[in-house]
C-alpha cells in the first residue's frame, strides 16, 4: 500500500526526473497515442477545420489522497441536489443577484430573460444540470505547514489537515468530459511502457463521457418525440472539437436513433421558430434537447439576435442544459451567497449533507457597498495575496490575483461596480513534479499544481428529481507560478488522478 504524508510537496508517482533516453521514447509514444486516440485541440494561433494538435498534456498522472478523492466523488450527488434547488428557487435567485444585476450587463441581460420566462408561467418542462464541481487540496490545511489558522485545526489531534476546497461549480458548458477520462487512458498506456504497471490499480475508472451522454439521451428519451434531435449549440469556432464530437459519437453509440445536429446562436437566430404548440425547430428539426456549448459569455451575443435566440430557446418545450435558471444559479455571486452560514440549510435537510458540503467552501465574501462589503474591500487592499477577485463570468482568464487587486479594487471603491464581483481565498495546493508536454515543444520537468473536476447530472422540475448521478472526473494541471491554467491558452495540461493513501492526523 502507498502511503504519502502530505505536506507542502507531494512526490510524483514515478521517481524524477527520469533518463534521458526514456523520456524521449515515453514522450514520443505518448504523442502517438494522444493523435491517434483524438486526444486534440485545434491550434488558436494557426487554425486549421481540418488540423489537429494533440492537446497539452502532463506525463505521468497526479498524486492525491484516496480518502479526500472518494469524499469529492461521494459528495458530487449531493451538490447537484443543492444547485437543482437553489435553480427552482425564484426568491433567491433574485435576493442574490439583485445588486449584480444592476452593475453587470450580461448578468443583468441573463435576468430579463429568466424574468420574461417567469412572467409567462415560469419553466414548466425539465431540466437537464450537467454540473462540474471544481476543487483543489489546500495544503494550508496540511499536517506539516504549522501555519494553519485556528479555525482550519483538526478537532481530533489540534492540527491541520489537507482537503478540498471548491473553486467554483460550473452549470454551463461543463468541458473535458472527453479529454479528462482520455486522459487517464493516456497515463495508462504511458505507466505500462514505462514498466510500472503495477500504478495501474491506482488510476481509478473514469466513465465521464458515457455518464454525460447518457444523460442527454435519458433527457432525449424523456422529451418522447422520436423524430427529435439534440442540438449542440457551439461556438462560431470550436477549438475544443474532440471534447464535443467525441460526446456526439457516444450518444450515436449508445442510441443510434436520435441524430445530434450542431447549431451557433445566430444560426439559431436567424433560421429556428417555435411552432403553436411551443415546440422549437430548425432546417425541419424538432429540437428535443438543447445542450449549450456556448453562450457562457457576453461575446457569444454580439447582436440582439442572439438575446432573441436565447429568449426564443427558453420559451420553448425543448428540454435545456442548462435552462436559464440554472444558468443564473452557477454564477459567482450565488456561490458566495451560499457560503454565508445558514443558507445551504435551506435547501437540504440532512445534518450530514449540510456539514459535508460546508465543508469543501472556502472564505466567500461580497463587496457590496455595506458594512460587510467594506470589511471584505479592506482586508482585500490590506492583504492582496489572500484573495481572488471574481466576476460573474465563465470560461476562464476573468479573475484577478495578487498584486493586481490592490489598483483593481481602488478604481472601483465608489463604483456601483463592485457589486459585480466577489472576493475568495486563495487556495493553496500541494505541489508536485511532472513532465509538461506541449506541441512543438520538448517536455520540460516543471513544478505543478492541479485542479479536479467532479461531473455529476440531475434531471428534474421545481417539483421533483428525476435522476440524480455522479459519473466521472477530469483533472487539469499547470505550472505552479501562474495564476490562470486553461489548457489551451498554453498554461495548463490535461492530467489523470493516481490515488495514494495519505497520512493525515484524521485517518483514525
Amino acid at each position: 500500500m502507498n502511503i504519502r504524508h502530505l505536506s507542502s510537496t507531494m512526490d510524483p508517482c514515478i521517481p524524477l526526473p527520469i533518463p534521458d533516453e526514456q523520456l524521449e521514447d515515453l514522450t514520443e509514444k505518448a504523442k502517438d497515442y494522444a493523435l491517434m486516440h483524438g486526444i486534440c485541440m485545434r491550434q488558436k494561433d494557426k487554425f486549421d477545420r481540418d488540423a489537429l494538435h494533440f492537446a497539452p498534456f502532463v506525463l505521468f498522472p497526479t498524486p492525491f489522497p484516496r480518502d479526500e478523492y472518494n469524499k469529492a466523488v461521494e459528495l458530487q450527488t449531493i451538490l447537484n441536489e443543492l444547485m437543482h434547488k437553489v435553480a427552482h428557487d425564484y426568491d433567491f435567485l433574485r435576493e442574490c443577484l439583485k445588486h449584480t444585476i444592476k452593475v453587470d450587463e450580461f448578468t443583468g441581460r441573463l435576468w430579463n430573460v429568466y424574468e420574461t420566462i417567469m412572467s409567462e408561467g415560469g419553466p414548466t418542462q425539465l431540466s437537464l444540470g450537467m454540473l462540474r464541481s471544481d476543487l483543489m487540496l489546500d495544503q494550508h490545511n496540511c499536517c506539516q505547514c504549522g501555519t494553519c489558522p485556528p479555525e482550519r485545526r483538526c478537532e481530533k489531534s489540534g492540527k491541520s489537515f489537507c482537503s478540498w476546497k471548491q473553486v467554483e461549480l460550473n452549470t454551463i458548458a461543463s468541458g473535458f468530459g472527453w479529454l479528462g477520462p482520455a486522459s487517464g487512458l493516456l497515463h495508462r498506456y504511458v505507466v505500462a511502457e514505462a514498466g510500472r504497471g503495477d500504478l495501474l490499480k491506482d488510476i481509478p475508472d473514469n466513465g465521464a463521457l458515457e455518464g454525460l451522454a447518457g444523460g442527454l439521451v435519458e433527457a432525449w428519451k424523456i422529451y418522447n418525440k422520436p423524430k427529435s434531435v439534440i442540438l449542440f449549440l457551439v461556438e462560431d469556432v470550436t477549438y475544443n472539437v474532440c471534447d464535443q464530437k467525441f460526446h456526439e459519437f457516444e450518444i450515436r453509440k449508445q442510441c443510434p436513433e436520435v441524430f445530434v445536429i450542431r447549431k451557433t446562436l445566430t444560426e439559431l437566430a436567424t433560421r429556428a421558430q417555435l411552432s403553436q404548440d411551443k415546440s422549437l425547430w430548425i432546417d425541419g428539426h424538432e429540437v428535443g434537447v438543447v445542450y449549450m456549448r456556448c453562450g457562457y459569455h457576453p461575446d457569444q451575443y454580439p447582436t440582439e439576435k442572439e438575446w432573441e435566440a436565447r429568449l426564443l430557446m427558453e420559451r420553448s418545450l425543448a428540454i435545456k442544459c442548462p435552462s436559464i435558471n440554472y444558468h443564473l444559479a452557477g454564477t459567482k455571486k450565488v456561490q458566495q451567497e451560499l457560503a454565508k452560514p445558514g443558507q445551504v440549510e435551506k435547501f437540504l435537510g440532512y445534518k450530514a449533507q449540510i456539514e459535508s458540503v460546508r465543508d469543501i467552501f472556502t472564505g466567500l465574501y461580497s463587496l457590496d457597498h455595506d458594512e460587510a462589503g467594506d470589511k471584505s474591500y479592506d482586508a482585500a487592499i490590506a492583504n492582496p495575496d489572500r484573495f481572488v477577485l471574481k466576476p460573474q463570468r465563465e470560461g476562464g482568464g476573468n479573475n484577478v490575483y495578487g498584486e493586481d487587486i490592490k489598483p483593481f479594487l481602488e478604481k472601483i471603491k465608489d463604483s456601483e461596480e463592485r457589486n459585480a464581483y466577489i472576493l475568495m481565498d486563495r487556495i493553496q495546493p500541494p505541489v508536485t513534479t511532472n513532465y509538461m508536454v506541449r506541441p512543438g515543444q520538448d517536455a520540460k520537468l516543471v513544478n505543478v499544481i492541479s485542479e479536479l473536476g467532479i461531473f455529476g447530472y440531475v434531471i428534474g422540475d421545481k417539483n421533483r428529481i428525476i435522476t440524480n448521478k455522479q459519473v466521472g472526473q477530469m483533472l487539469r494541471t499547470k505550472l505552479s507560478h501562474v495564476d490562470e491554467g486553461g489548457v489551451a491558452a498554453g498554461l495548463g495540461a490535461l492530467d489523470s488522478v493516481y490515488l495514494v493513501d495519505a497520512g493525515s492526523c484524521c485517518s483514525t
